[in-house]
């Protein structure tokens, strides 16, 4: 009987092992599971977030170059507009020293009259493609931002910082500005409402 005895203890004590084999080895397998659920989890957040800086990514270059793409549309004739605007210049020059004299010769007369409606034409084409004149007026406060002092005078007929001459009218492409006019600013006189005087 007491073999049979040990014999029991004995298969208590491996029943007792395995179990505890067992419980330990499942254990493991929890403790496996589950770190290896958080490593899955952890990646796939971790891709999340690069999905989502992609997107964004994507998002920023989609509306830059569709930004570019309209600036370009609205700017590319800027070389262009700038060559014509000496034409203009040599236009207005041309009308400037006929004045508004009407000549007895109608051929010399139909010669300003076709001057004047190319300038009108080439103004209102101008217009069409948002190019606009800065004509300046003598008296008018200078505004930095359209105008480009060229020189100073004393002058106590307009008040300090106005014009008192337009050298050359400037122009604007929608709102940028292609050209400033060239003005002339007095000096003397009483303050003028205008704000910087930069010259």
């Amino acid at each position: 009987m007491m073999e049979n005895k040990e014999f029991q203890d004995t298969q208590e004590n491996n029943e007792n092992a395995t179990d505890t084999v067992e419980g330990s080895l499942a254990s493991e397998k929890e403790e496996s599971v589950e770190e290896k659920v958080q490593q899955l989890e952890n990646k796939l957040g971790e891709m999340k977030d690069n999905l989502l800086r992609a997107l964004a990514d994507a998002e920023n270059t989609r509306k830059r170059a569709h930004k570019e793409k309209e600036e370009s549309v609205r700017f590319g004739i800027t070389s262009f507009a700038r060559d014509l605007l000496h034409i203009a210049d040599n236009l207005s020059r041309a009308l400037k020293t006929v004045d508004s004299k009407t000549f007895e010769d109608k051929e010399v007369q139909g010669f300003v009259d076709g001057v004047k409606m190319t300038e009108k034409e080439l103004l209102k084409t101008f217009e069409r493609h948002h190019i606009v004149r800065i004509a300046p007026k003598a008296g008018d406060p200078f505004d930095h931002h359209q105008h480009q002092a060229m020189f100073e005078v004393e002058n106590n007929t307009h008040p300090a910082g106005s014009i008192v001459e337009v050298m050359q009218d400037g122009f604007i492409l929608h709102d940028r500005l292609l050209r400033p006019a060239l003005v002339g600013i007095a000096k003397g006189g009483a303050a003028s409402p205008s704000t910087n005087i930069e010259v």
